[in-house]
C-alpha cells in the first residue's frame, strides 16, 4: 500500500467533483476495501498535521476542500472584490426543491408565493437543480437537486439536509391547495426576495433579480 496513497492523492489534485471509491480501485488497481481504508487514513493525517485543506467524503466521493477555518482567506482570494453569491430568492426556491423534490415549477412557485421561473433557470444554469422527468398526471417538468448542490452544501446526501418540518407549517396545507386546483399564488405577484439579501451558494442579485422581472413581463 506504500505507492497508494501517493497515486490517491495525485488523483484527488485533478478531479473536478467527488471521487467514489469504486471509480478510484479501478482506476489504480487495488480492492475497494483497501482505497477506503487509505482514504480514510489521509483524512485522518491531514487532521493531525493542521493541513489547510481536508479530505472529506461528500455527495458519495471523496474531494479535497480547504478547511472551514481558513474561509475568509479562501473567499477573499477567489471573490477578489467580486460578489458570486445567490439572492435570497434564489436560496428560497433552491430550499423548496431540496426538501420537496421531485417538485414542478407551480409547486415551488405556490409553496414560495410568487412567480419562479427566472430563479429556477439560474439554478439549472448554475448546475444546483436539474430536471428529473415529468408530472404523470400534468406532464410538468419535476426539479430535483444535483450532485453539485450536495457537493457545494458539504452534505453526503440528502438525508443529512437539517430538518424543515417545523418551520413550516402551511406546506401541506398549500400542496393540497394546488392538488385541487386552488391557485394559491399570483404568478404575476413581484416577488419580494428578488434584490435582498445575499446568500452563499454563487450568483448576483442583479442576474436573480432581472430573471424576475423578466417573467413579469412575459
Amino acid at each position: 500500500m506504500s505507492d497508494l496513497k501517493p497515486a490517491l492523492e495525485a488523483v484527488l489534485m485533478v478531479v473536478d467533483e467527488p471521487a467514489t471509491e469504486e471509480h478510484l480501485a479501478k482506476i489504480l488497481e487495488h480492492p475497494r476495501r483497501a482505497v477506503a481504508d487509505a482514504l480514510r487514513e489521509l483524512a485522518d493525517e491531514y487532521t493531525v498535521q493542521g493541513r489547510g485543506f481536508e479530505l472529506r467524503l461528500v455527495a458519495g466521493g471523496w474531494r479535497f476542500y480547504s478547511r472551514p477555518e481558513h474561509s475568509a482567506a479562501v473567499e477573499r482570494f477567489v471573490l477578489d472584490g467580486q460578489q458570486a453569491r445567490l439572492t435570497q430568492a434564489a436560496l428560497e426556491t433552491l430550499a423548496v426543491v431540496a426538501y420537496r423534490q421531485p417538485v414542478s415549477r407551480s409547486r415551488v412557485s405556490a409553496v414560495r408565493g410568487v412567480n419562479c421561473d427566472g430563479v429556477l433557470r439560474t439554478l439549472l444554469q448554475r448546475g444546483l437543480v436539474e430536471e428529473a422527468g415529468t408530472e404523470p398526471e400534468t406532464g410538468a417538468i419535476l426539479y430535483r437537486t444535483t450532485n453539485h448542490f450536495l457537493e457545494r452544501m458539504g452534505l453526503r446526501g440528502l438525508d443529512e439536509l437539517p430538518e424543515l418540518a417545523p418551520f413550516l407549517p402551511e406546506a401541506d396545507a398549500v400542496e393540497a391547495e394546488t392538488a385541487e386546483g386552488v391557485p394559491s399564488f399570483d404568478p404575476d405577484a413581484p416577488d419580494d426576495h428578488a434584490e435582498e439579501g445575499m446568500g452563499v451558494l454563487g450568483g448576483t442579485a442583479d442576474e436573480d433579480g432581472r430573471d424576475d422581472q423578466h417573467d413579469r413581463h412575459d
